[in-house]
């Protein structure tokens, strides 16, 4: 079910209602929770629930045999250590299988070996890599003692399956989200009339700036072959804010869902094109999963502990991992090692842990060398871009080839429409670039403080969200 389809406009009231005025009892309460995110996921197709199911299950059992087994360290490592490698073989083989499948078949057939590799046709459920990493995180968690394995077998389930952040995140912490479905939960009017606000920003990112882009976007890199190298650069600019757009519109729309049942989610952007270098772009880019990578990847490998060149090794290893959890094919892996060669030298002179402040710390205007690293690093991202949209690598480097050989500025053809809405989405966010998201309200005063121009720009960016809701895109991290 998608959140911008007229069946989520009708379920989210519905389910908002019976939660609040009908299931009161806790326990009825999160019975119910599960029952609307597997009704909620099942939409799609209602085979994945049994995928889901499984994974529940087994992170559930393998909590409490770790708490069982304590004492008895090799017996935890082992329960540990078998249910992570259930979900990443269930992981590999509907996401991976073909991809390693036909590249070993490529090695062989190289090395004169002739190998028929026969392609599955494995359907690929949606938001699987979320739930599975959300999944893994419990069961790490519990094993270093970090939160206490919970019996609650249906708080369990929910923590798993809530459906605001099921299939495209925040992937959120058994630390964080787990105790909140094991106490009562009272309705806060404020706190919901926050989370409507920032749903109304998230639709506005999907359904005007992103699908607007993606129709110039799919028709510029269908045929980049034959258009010059500003057109290119103009469907380059327009990815990077179409999958700005698309995801974090996702997690608005995500966090303000269930800010509305009580349920506080992380933040997973923190306005990423304003950063100063690459690895502030990557502390301010879905920063759920950078963190995840952050906490059970690199610091086990040793992180920064252990010299500078392991700590490049790391980074390095994080970096692939994190362009091949988005999916299977090479630009994905090249993606990954392009921002890993972008990082290091932030890295080798010391730099990587700066600007972690708000850019233009109360001043309107940025200064003239914020304003060129904000430049710089937006470029440096929209190559990567370039290449994360890409078809193939060989694709991807003709594209970024032919952009850069024939750059002649000029007026647009294409995305017109769409620049207008990617001003008004930056000039919001830069304004609001201190707050959690871009219609948020605080007590500092701002473009929000008074009711007139606040309600002037709710009804102005709702008429724009219905003008553009006459398809229905899905979203681009679906497919992760």
């Amino acid at each position: 079910m998608l959140f911008n389809s007229f069946e989520f406009l009708i379920f989210l009231p519905a389910v908002f209602l019976l939660y609040w005025f009908v299931f009161k009892p806790l326990k009825w309460q999160n019975l119910f929770v599960v029952a609307a995110s597997y009704l909620f996921y099942g939409w799609w197709d209602w085979r994945f629930l049994i995928l889901i199911a499984i994974t529940t299950f087994c992170s559930y059992a393998s909590g409490l045999l770790i708490q069982e087994y304590a004492g008895r360290r090799t017996r935890r490592r082992i329960v540990c250590a078998t249910n992570i490698l259930l979900n990443l073989i269930i992981l590999g083989i509907f996401k991976y299988l073909n991809f390693f499948g036909e590249n070993f078949a490529l090695l062989l057939d190289a090395l004169g070996f002739k190998c028929d590799w026969v392609t599955l046709d494995i359907l690929l459920p949606v938001g699987i890599s979320f739930y599975t990493f959300q999944a893994l995180s419990y069961t790490i968690d519990v094993y270093r003692g970090n939160i206490q394995p919970t019996r609650n077998i249906v708080a369990f389930f929910a923590f798993i399956s809530f459906f605001p952040q099921l299939v495209a995140g925040p992937i959120e912490r058994a630390t964080n989200l787990l105790p909140q479905f094991l106490v009562p939960r009272k309705f806060d009017y404020a706190k919901a009339v926050d989370g409507m606000r920032q749903i109304l920003w998230g639709l506005f990112k999907k359904m005007v700036v992103a699908d607007n882009c993606a129709v110039a976007v799919n028709m510029i890199f269908d045929q980049y072959q034959s258009l010059d190298g500003f057109t290119l650069f103009i469907g380059g600019l327009l990815f990077t804010f179409q999958i700005y757009g698309d995801f974090s519109g996702y997690s608005d729309i995500a966090i303000g869902t269930a800010r509305l049942f009580g349920i506080n989610l992380m933040r997973n952007f923190n306005y990423p094109y304003f950063s100063r270098n690459i690895a502030e772009f990557w502390r301010r880019w879905h920063i759920s999963l950078t963190t995840w990578f952050r906490d059970y990847v690199y610091f086990p490998l040793g992180g920064s502990r252990r010299g500078k060149w392991k700590t490049i090794r790391n980074t390095f290893i994080i970096f692939l991992v994190s362009g091949m959890w988005h999916g299977a094919n090479w630009t994905f892996i090249c993606w990954g090692a392009y921002n890993a060669l972008l990082f290091m030298p932030l890295l080798i002179v010391g730099r990587n842990r700066r600007y972690t402040d708000v850019v233009a710390q109360g001043r309107l205007l940025p200064s003239f060398k914020e304003l060129l690293q904000i430049v710089v690093t937006f470029l440096l991202v929209v190559i990567g871009w370039i290449i994360f949209r890409a078809e193939n690598i060989n694709d991807a480097f003709n594209y970024i080839t032919l952009m850069v050989t024939d750059f002649t500025p000029h007026l647009p053809e294409h995305g017109k429409s769409a620049l207008l809405y990617i001003a008004i989405l930056m000039i919001v966010e830069w304004l609001h670039r201190d707050r959690q998201f871009g219609l948020q309200i605080s007590d500092g005063g701002g473009l929000l403080a008074r009711r007139t121009v606040r309600w002037t720009i709710y009804v102005i960016l709702a008429l724009f969200t219905l003008l553009c809701a006459g398809t229905q895109e899905e979203f681009i991290y679906f497919q992760f």
